[in-house]
């Protein structure tokens, strides 16, 4: 972090531990933090104040969910999404991507401005020399379901930027960063390297954006989150407590708290810290994020 830039408050929310905590989202609707542990196929809805989570199951692994416009959440499971009803947890199964392989499955996702669910695929655990699978898709509210781009090792973090309305999409496998421009069909054009993170010996995870155009990342190798201007110069660095923090968003009253999940178990990755597998806050950053777009998607 620059000198004098920032002097934020770090603390842990909540007593869970999670083996992969990913995806946290802020819920206007409710003021609760939601998040997953992935590993587990556990999403949470936690309350700040009190630390106090209630819990809905899924079929593990999971790689992430955004709210649907009806209540509902869209789960991305291992190779299909699902529209999951919290108060029941009755789930039901809406699409299936047109690439299987034992290590390859679904992961970060988001909800886009027209209702569709953006999510892509990780191939891990490859051959030396075997072409990574990973594939980015969207699903549109008609129950289209199309592949946008493929050749990823690891995607993560896709978010919209509120200033440009590029789509922006980590590798994580390659420890860089792209953004695209949506065509007229719903498709992406025009990629574009914003950013590597090579230099931070480190890949980046989960991503969110301020409202001042600055994209925030998760180095989940350098215990750090670091915040990105609009032309890629490295703005903001903050260390936090945590071997492998994963993702994070902004959320609380005013959308001033960024709330960070982190891993103890991933797997590939180990945390044994104290806090690792916590959520944290971290307040006095100086920014402000948005409250995620809803999807609009229907049972079959």
């Amino acid at each position: 972090m620059p000198a004098g830039s920032l002097t934020p408050s770090i603390e842990r929310i909540g007593t869970i531990t999670a083996d992969l905590g990913e995806c946290p989202l802020w819920n206007t609707e409710d003021a609760r933090l939601w998040f997953m542990d992935c590993r587990r196929g556990i999403i949470y809805a936690m309350d700040p104040s009190s630390g106090q989570a209630s819990r809905i199951d899924a079929p593990p692994p999971v790689g992430s969910f955004a709210f649907n416009h009806d209540g509902h959440l869209v789960v991305a499971l291992k190779e299909e999404i699902a529209l999951v009803d919290p108060r029941s947890g009755a789930l039901e199964r809406i699409a299936r991507i047109d690439d299987s392989h034992p290590n390859l499955r679904l992961n970060d996702g988001t909800a886009l401005t027209d209702g569709s669910f953006v999510v892509g695929t990780m191939h891990v655990f490859r051959e030396p020399g075997e072409a990574p699978l990973g594939g980015l898709y969207r699903l549109s509210p008609d129950g289209r379901l199309r592949k946008l781009d493929r050749g990823f090792g690891v995607v993560n973090g896709p978010r919209v930027s509120p200033l440009d309305g590029r789509l922006y999409v980590c590798d994580s496998a390659q420890r860089l960063i792209v953004s695209y421009a949506f065509d007229g069909d719903g498709g992406l054009v025009d990629r574009r390297t914003f950013i590597t993170t090579q230099s931070f010996d480190s890949a980046p995870d989960g991503c969110c954006f301020d409202t001042e155009g600055g994209l925030w990342t998760a180095l989940v190798h350098a215990s750090a989150v670091a915040r990105f201007a609009p032309d890629g110069t490295l703005t903001h660095r903050i260390d936090v407590p945590l071997t492998h923090p994963t993702s994070l968003c902004f959320g609380g009253p005013q959308m001033t708290e960024l709330f960070v999940t982190s891993i103890r178990d991933s797997g590939r990755l180990r945390g044994d810290g104290p806090l690792d597998g916590a959520v944290l806050r971290v307040r006095g950053g100086g920014f402000r994020g948005y409250a995620p777009s809803l999807c609009r998607l229907a049972p079959l």
